[in-house]
């Protein structure tokens, strides 16, 4: 079943870049469990943090270094004793989430559209 239709101006005003993950940490505090990632995401965004749930199929040393697509100009939310300030973009699949990234490398802060 397809979601509620979008127009594409939905679309456009969402700021989906490449960040590379630098940082992560566990996150115990989080309701759900969860990590906190610290992501580059270029020069004309800068670092983010974010909680992500991903801790299925994901741990600290399989995201050093990787580069994914988040969404950055969603408005902070306060996890616990954490803010985050990004989401970073995956697929619920039947295993857990699997981030979405890139085929090939990318400059940080690099757009998708």
């Amino acid at each position: 079943m397809i979601g509620a239709e979008a127009q594409f101006s939905n679309f456009q005003a969402l700021d989906i870049r490449v960040g590379t993950i630098f940082k992560v940490e566990p996150f115990p505090k989080a309701r759900k469990p969860a990590l906190k990632l610290w992501l580059d995401f270029g020069p004309d965004v800068g670092v983010l943090q974010s909680s992500a749930q991903i801790t299925e199929l994901y741990d600290a040393e399989a995201l050093l270094d990787r580069q994914v697509l988040g969404i950055v100009n969603f408005p902070k939310k306060q996890v616990a004793d954490f803010m985050s300030e990004c989401l970073v973009l995956g697929v619920y699949s039947e295993q857990g989430v699997v981030l979405l990234s890139v085929e090939r490398p990318c400059k940080n802060g690099d757009k998708l559209g």
